[in-house]
Formats: C-alpha cells, sequence, structure tokens
C-alpha cells in the first residue's frame, strides 16, 4: 500500500504513553519558541521584533518577503530610518521611512511623517481619518538588519492557507508516526 498504509498502521499501533510523550514534546517546541519570541522583545524593545516585508512600497531597498529585524531605543527618530508602525483602525504594520521629524522642544515629542521608497506620495492617506503626523506610541521598531526572501514562507500561508493546513498536517504526521 506504500506510504500512506504504513503511516495508517503506525498511527493505529501508537501507545497512549508514546502518544503522550509525543503531545508533551511538541508542548515544549511550542513554548520555547514563545519564551524565545518574549526574550526577543525584551531584548529589542520592540513589541514585534521580526517583520515581513508584504508590499513592494519599499522597492528597491526592501522586497516583499524580506524580513527585517527590528530594535526600538530612547533614542530620537531621524529622518531616513525605516520604522515599522502601527496605525489606528489597521492590523498589519506598515514598513517605511521616515522623511520629516517635528520635534517639540518644550515635551521632547515627536510628531513623524513617512512614505513609501517606491510610493509617489507620504503616507497621510494611510494615516487613521483625520491623523497627519504618526507619534512615538505608533512606531514599532527600527529596522535594523534583513534576510532577505526568507519571509516569502510567511506570505505564501497567508495567501494560500491550504499550503498552510497541509504543512501543518504533515508536521502532526510527522510527530505522531515518529518512534523514539
Amino acid at each position: 500500500m506504500g506510504w500512506i498504509g504504513e503511516t495508517v498502521d503506525s498511527i493505529k499501533s501508537i501507545q497512549i504513553r508514546q502518544l503522550f510523550t509525543q503531545a508533551i514534546s511538541l508542548g515544549m517546541i511550542v513554548t520555547s519558541a514563545l519564551i524565545i519570541w518574549k526574550a526577543l522583545m525584551c531584548v529589542t524593545g520592540s513589541e514585534s521584533p521580526v517583520v515581513v516585508v508584504l508590499s513592494g512600497s519599499m522597492e528597491p531597498g526592501f522586497k516583499r518577503g524580506d524580513i527585517l529585524f527590528l530594535h526600538m531605543s530612547k533614542d530620537p527618530i531621524r529622518a531616513g530610518e525605516i520604522v515599522v508602525f502601527n496605525v489606528d483602525g489597521r492590523d498589519i504594520p506598515i514598513v517605511h521611512r521616515v522623511i520629516k521629524v517635528h520635534e517639540r522642544e518644550n515635551t521632547g515629542e515627536v510628531d513623524v511623517l513617512t512614505k513609501g521608497d517606491n510610493n509617489y506620495g507620504d503616507d497621510r492617506l494611510l494615516y487613521a481619518e483625520g491623523q497627519l503626523w504618526l507619534n512615538r506610541h505608533h512606531i514599532m521598531g527600527r529596522a535594523v538588519g534583513f534576510l532577505p526572501y526568507v519571509g516569502w514562507v510567511t506570505i505564501i500561508m497567508t495567501e494560500k492557507p491550504i499550503i498552510k493546513y497541509i504543512l501543518i498536517g504533515a508536521l502532526g504526521l510527522l510527530v505522531i508516526t515518529s518512534k523514539d
């Protein structure tokens, strides 16, 4: 019957103890990933230390599918920096370049205007209705490094959910059928 038959026979022969052990192993893997993510959040000062560029608005500097590493420090935000920001009412963060910064001398707060390198105009159309500037609380982090094209895995799984389900199913079968 081949690979499928062997997989079904393997699943049928699983003992409760082995299933319990594999479930604990899977739980430890997931927990470890969450701990690493939280540690990265603490080290980088960013609520999202890693993001994927989802559009071509930053080309040629960053292409769709590039992974950006973020850091958020107390240093002043300057024109020319690449920042990732959230806008009220939008779920997906945006990666763009700071083109103007207005500092308030009395409070030290800043107003920031951004623009995608590949876009014609600034981002005011992307901001919340009536909002002309971003404030520091909108900014999630500054780009400090990137890996080209590695984020395509995320994009493919988001745009084609069937691939995500096939991958999760295959990994689940691999965990269930693995022998110690």
